[in-house]
């Protein structure tokens, strides 16, 4: 689809309010979802709402086919209707290059982003009035996030930097150098040397300062985080969540992790204070916590809030709520009696609640939280809250379920309804028919409570049985729940034919911190235990099941219970679908990045407790495998590096099981190219197929 065919639909499909939007009228009923539809899809996110509260900004992003990539745009709407008239988003910026991060400027009357059509990242500011966008940050390195002071005359803004350099120009000089040089050889004397899908280069990326001048120019930027030796934001997810202004403007706070040789076995994020002006050695508030400490924002008293947890060591702690007095310094731990892990945190308009998104019984919620008692409220209880900016009478969020992506809501007060802002994918899934999905519960492992969806396929039929889908998530401490996802999609699998299956076995958050914490170093314990039962409470529960035509599928952990199943379940299904999943645990613990996530899950480094790194090891049970099994894997994936998946296939080839591998040398950890998604979904379906149906 032509990139002007994509905007005359997102105009179409971006009108407001609670009616539906005019669609092109079409002949045949509605038809099933497609992996084509989920590539083509549009999608919102990162709502903000102005100062003045009229207005959202939110970056819109649509897929270029031809160019096989996504690209991104901002739009704008109004809250309110004027006149009792219907409000139309329109569009604020239209380029070749991507448009992102929407910020506004005090007054409301523009908006500042990121754009990379100077040839780099950097700040441009459009007015609501109309005209051209202006650049205003105009430096030798790339602008990866930012943010404008409460006051608007000064930003706060990352850049990737060398900590030897003691100007902007010798880390471009130093960046133009390293892609010249003949010689490709990297040495290093410390962990990380790569993380994610990326070789460290030795930049760390820093927090700087920049004075908007009266002509709106960003002056020369002052480094206010580089004496820390930390990446500001984290690398390789952390935004601008990471870093916060306090509310008179006049000091930054952000959370840190020490860049030295420990960084690759560490969780110790701390809070660090400095004015905005530099000049001063940013201040630990947070030194005592040497777990995670993040998300930082400020009351409209003065008072900081924040996210922290407890044990070092361990990412899927469970975050709770700090708050330090601004008057007295005394800090408290605010939601202890909460047992949920939150993920995002902010503050309500007025600035005297806190605002909260936490997992919650299988959806992502969102919270109002009292600050001096720590009792939460739901405002929004059911889907996926994915964003949220706060608004005069409510909070805008970007809200998804199983049925459908992400659009703009305002949700006014606790469990009401959310009122429609946008309808952005209208003109295509008004003409699909979407599966509905079931929440079920069921007695796991130990007879603990477990809970998990049931999808029916397209053109359900009752007195029908239908094959399975099976899908097992990764993480393993995050959950297949009321959610959207762009990777593993559950409508994709309904469309096709399927009924899908997924459960949230013990290890998954939303269910208390214990229940999260109970797959540590039982990887193949009460979670196999959980499927299993969950499997057959399904299919005693819902008669349209086939329980005899089941293939299981699932990606990184989720991969490795792949592997685990076909040692330890063998005969339970048809097909397996193994997305870069660990085949040996020994290898693992030796060759990806981020060591603290292994060794809190097997207490501790492979050579100090081998036994425990052993105890799940699919490695060992490969004479036991013979269920058909399609492989898949990306070159660039440093998490579960490729060899895993290669072994993984050489043992499943050696041992005469059908089986292919489908590689990706572009891709990493995930599949995000269009035509790369595309061919995956279609490799799959049709392994399933194969299996299924034929």
């Amino acid at each position: 689809m032509r990139r002007s065919t994509l905007i005359s639909l997102a105009v179409l499909a971006l009108s407001l309010g609670t009616g539906s939007v005019h669609a092109a009228p079409q002949s045949a009923g509605p038809q099933p979802f497609t992996a084509d539809d989920l590539v083509r899809l549009k999608r919102i996110s990162d709502p903000q709402v102005s100062p003045d509260g009229r207005w959202v900004a939110f970056t819109l992003r649509e897929t270029d086919i031809e160019a096989n990539r996504g690209r991104t745009d901002l739009w704008l709407l109004e809250l309110q209707s004027r006149g009792g008239k219907p409000v139309i988003a329109r569009r604020l910026t239209q380029n070749p290059a991507s448009d992102t991060s929407p910020r506004w400027a005090a007054d409301s009357r523009s908006v500042l982003f990121l754009s990379t059509r100077s040839g780099s990242s950097q700040v441009w500011r459009i007015s609501l009035d109309g005209g051209e966008a202006q650049q205003i940050t105009d430096y030798p390195l790339d602008v990866t996030t930012f943010k404008v002071a409460p006051s608007g005359d000064r930003l706060a803004l990352t850049m990737e930097v060398f900590p030897s350099c003691a100007d902007l120009k010798c880390s471009a000089e130093r960046l133009s150098a390293q892609g010249k040089r003949k010689a490709s050889g990297l040495e290093y004397d410390e962990l990380f040397v790569r993380q994610w899908d990326t070789w460290r280069n030795g930049a760390l990326s820093n927090l700087f300062t920049a004075v908007l001048g009266a002509d709106g120019l960003a002056a020369a930027p002052v480094n206010v985080s580089g004496a820390v030796r930390a990446n500001v934001p984290s690398k390789p997810f952390g935004g601008d969540e990471e870093y916060e202004w306090s509310r008179d403007g006049a000091r930054l706070v952000f959370s840190a992790r020490l860049a030295d040789r420990v960084e690759a076995w560490s969780t110790n994020f701390d809070l660090y204070e400095v004015p905005a002006a530099g000049g001063t050695a940013p201040r630990n508030l947070t030194p005592d916590n040497l777990a995670w400490d993040t998300q930082p924002v400020f009351l409209a008293n003065g008072d900081m809030a924040w996210l922290a947890m407890k044990r070092p060591g361990f990412e899927a702690d469970r975050f709770h709520i700090m708050v330090r007095e601004a008057a007295s310094g005394r800090i408290r731990a605010l939601t202890d009696a909460w047992d949920r892990s939150v993920g995002k945190l902010g503050v309500s308009r007025d600035g005297k609640r806190l605002l909260a998104a936490a997992d919650d019984i299988g959806q992502h919620a969102l919270f109002t939280v009292d600050v001096g008692t720590g009792k939460p409220t739901p405002i929004v209880s059911n889907g996926q809250v994915a964003e949220f900016s706060p608004a005069p009478n409510g909070v805008v969020i970007a809200w998804a379920s199983l049925a459908a992506p992400a659009d703009l809501f305002v949700a006014t007060q606790a469990n009401a309804v959310p009122r429609r802002l946008t309808n952005i994918n209208a003109d295509v899934l008004g003409q699909r028919a979407m599966a509905s999905f079931e929440q079920f519960r069921f007695a796991g492992a130990n007879d603990a409570p477990v809970y998990g969806y049931v999808m029916k396929p397209a053109g359900f039929e009752a007195g029908k049985k239908y094959p399975i889908a099976f899908l097992v998530h990764g993480g393993p401490q995050v959950s297949f729940q009321n959610q959207w996802s762009w990777r593993w999609n559950a409508q994709t699998f309904a469309g096709r034919g399927y009924a899908v299956v997924f459960i949230d076995f013990h290890g998954s958050p939303g269910y208390g911190q214990a229940f999260t914490d109970s797959i540590s170093q039982d990887w193949g314990g009460k979670p196999l235990i959980d499927l299993q039962k969950g499997l057959a409470a399904a299919t005693a529960q819902f008669d349209w099941l086939d329980g005899e035509r089941a293939c299981s599928l699932g990606a990184s952990y989720g991969g490795f219970m792949q592997n685990w199943i076909a040692g330890q379940w063998p005969d339970r299904f048809k097909c397996i679908v193994n997305h870069a999943g660990i085949f040996d645990t020994r290898s693992m613990y030796y060759t990806t990045e981020e060591l603290w996530f292994t060794e809190w899950e097997n207490g501790g480094p492979y050579y100090d407790a081998p036994t425990i790194h052993e105890k799940f090891n699919p490695a060992d049970h490969v004479k036991a495998w013979r269920t058909p099994m399609l492989v898949t894997h990306g070159a660039l994936d440093y998490r579960v590096p490729y060899a895993q998946g290669i072994a993984t296939f050489t043992a499943l080839q050696r041992r005469g099981v059908p089986s292919r591998l489908l590689f990706f040398p572009d891709e990493n950890h995930w599949v995000l190219k269009p035509a790369n998604s595309l061919q995956w979904h279609a490799a799959v379906l049709d392994w399933l197929d194969t299996y299924l149906k034929k």
